[in-house]
């Protein structure tokens, strides 16, 4: 919730939430505003603010002390902000200290787009991201101009970036959904579930028949298709996209993904919620920070503060050897990546970072005990009735490396696309559309992806499930045509082909800089590169 500090997350909010969790909302209220918000830079993306209270007057003068709850625990004030957005009477207001760093992080994050800036327009984007005319020499430079390039052709792609455009954008978005909600499509069919638990069965039942057989190799592919299929819906539920209910859907998605898949849920959707409020941003995505074995933006050279994992992601010489061949790992490092989920799953659980208070705290016992349970009875059961050590060996690499599909699913919806910051204007629907990539593939073959081929329409509709996704598209589709809003689309082979070469141009631009910062060495000329 610290990325929507100071921000109208009224679609956010919406989308991402059940009508139960809707009608809480009021609870929380504190004030009302008669006057369009504009939004500010949360602290968390970098900007900073003092302790007092400036804001905007209303139009007919009515004082925010009249509108605003005295007893609020504070109000801020931007250091940086320009008269020009914030020029107003203030009413000072009590302030507890306790709350007065909430939502700052620990390390240092520079905003691309700084925080005095409203709006990025046609006049300022030459001062936001300039790009030389003359040559450049310093590391630092070029990457930071070959970055603004493609935010500049962003900029060129989309809609404007000020209220009134924005504002039409969401407006628009608002009818799209009111339309999606008239024609049923939260509603979910759970007799597609029924088929999906009987096709999962039954790659189980193939993978111990031919176990039993002594035709491991086979048994391994069955076992592993199982755990791509069982990832679709451990996605759905985490996202209460099934039942709605949350109790009853999260239950359901750790049952399928711990104590049947090993993965914990609860990692998941910490990891997967901060990724659709702010996705693909290079230092606050934990979806694209992948270091030091990929890199999809130049801007994740200059060892950026991960407000995620709370730690610096250092480029180092590690990193400058292997991004500028990444291309070439990407599908070899794919293939093992289910073995870091399993790192990933039991740090959070062992930590704790998942909830401990309210009605999910019990929910990380329940984990602990379902991965305890899946590594029991597929490495001491399954694994060991494999005879022979070599067979033991090949058997898990073959069963977990049949799973690499579904990380080739994730990234290529991602990481090809744009990683641009355009400022606090942007809408929501506006950066989804722009970062997120659909899959385009015939009806039939739905199963293999599970949803996660129309993530661009999974993006701006969380909650629906996945089985009404095509039915949905043609009025995205509409809408984007309405609003000017692209939505990128490619067969499964050319969006791996897209993938590849966007991976491969980073790369390229990692030795570009490398050869840039050696040559300046051997010339002995000063280095400013971070």
């Amino acid at each position: 919730m610290y990325h929507m500090v100071g921000r109208d997350a009224t679609d956010e909010m919406l989308a991402y939430h059940s009508e139960e969790s809707i009608s809480a909302f009021s609870r929380w209220k504190i004030g009302s505003i008669n006057y369009e918000w504009h939004n500010l830079l949360p602290p968390i993306q970098g900007a900073v603010y003092t302790i007092g209270m400036a804001g905007k007057l209303s139009p007919n003068d009515d004082t925010l002390g009249k509108l605003l709850d005295t007893e609020s625990p504070y109000m801020l004030k931007s250091e940086q902000s320009s008269m020009t957005s914030l020029e107003a009477d203030t009413v000072t207001v009590p302030v507890n200290p306790n709350y007065t760093r909430a939502g700052y992080p620990e390390g240092k994050v520079e905003p691309v787009v700084p925080q005095n800036i409203e709006v990025v327009t046609a006049e300022n984007k030459d001062d936001l991201f300039p790009v030389m005319k003359s040559v450049v020499v310093d590391p630092k430079e070029l990457m930071r101009e070959f970055d603004n390039q493609l935010t500049r052709r962003d900029l060129f792609d989309l809609p404007s970036m000020d209220y009134t455009t924005q504002n039409s954008i969401r407006e628009k978005y608002n009818q799209l959904h009111a339309r999606i909600i008239k024609k049923g499509l939260y509603k979910c069919n759970y007799g597609d579930y029924v088929r999906e638990i009987v096709k999962i069965s039954s790659l189980f039942l193939y993978s111990f028949s031919f176990l039993k057989l002594g035709y491991y190799f086979l048994s391994a592919i069955f076992i592993g298709m199982a755990w791509q299929q069982m990832t679709f819906i451990a996605h759905d539920a985490g996202h209460i996209s099934i039942t709605h209910n949350f109790q009853i859907d999260n239950i359901f998605g750790m049952i399928i993904a711990d104590w049947f898949g090993g993965l914990s849920l609860g990692w998941w959707k910490r990891n997967h919620n901060v990724h659709h409020l702010i996705t693909n941003d290079p230092v606050h995505d934990p979806d694209i920070q992948h270091l030091p074995f990929f890199a999809v933006s130049t801007r994740l050279f200059g060892d950026v503060y991960s407000t995620y994992y709370e730690k610096v992601l250092w480029f180092d010489a590690f990193c400058k050897k292997l991004i500028p061949f990444q291309e070439f790992m990407y599908y070899p490092l794919l293939a093992f990546g289910r073995f870091n989920l399993y790192r990933l799953s039991w740090t959070h659980l062992i930590l704790g970072q998942g909830p401990r208070h309210g009605k999910a705290a019990w929910f990380r016992y329940f984990e602990l005990a379902g991965l305890s349970f899946f590594f029991y009875w597929f490495f001491v059961l399954v694994v060991g009735s494999v005879e022979g050590t070599w067979n033991k060996i090949s058997y898990v690499l073959v069963s977990h490396i049949c799973t690499m599909i579904v990380h080739v699913q994730i990234t290529l919806s991602h990481f090809a696309m744009s990683t641009s910051d355009l400022g606090v204007s942007e809408s929501f629907p506006s950066r989804q559309m722009r970062t997120t990539m659909d899959v385009d593939c015939p009806v039939w073959f739905d199963f293999f992806h599970g949803g996660l081929q129309f993530q661009a329409i999974h993006h701006l509709f969380p909650r629906l499930p996945r089985h009404n996704l095509r039915r949905a598209q043609a009025d995205v589709i509409e809408f984007c045509e309405e609003v000017g809003l692209p939505y990128s689309i490619y067969g499964f082979g050319k969006g791996n082909e897209i993938v590849i070469g966007k991976l491969a141009e980073i790369g390229k631009q990692c030795s570009i800089m490398l050869d840039c910062t050696r040559k300046m060495k051997e010339d002995q000329v000063p280095i400013t590169l971070d």
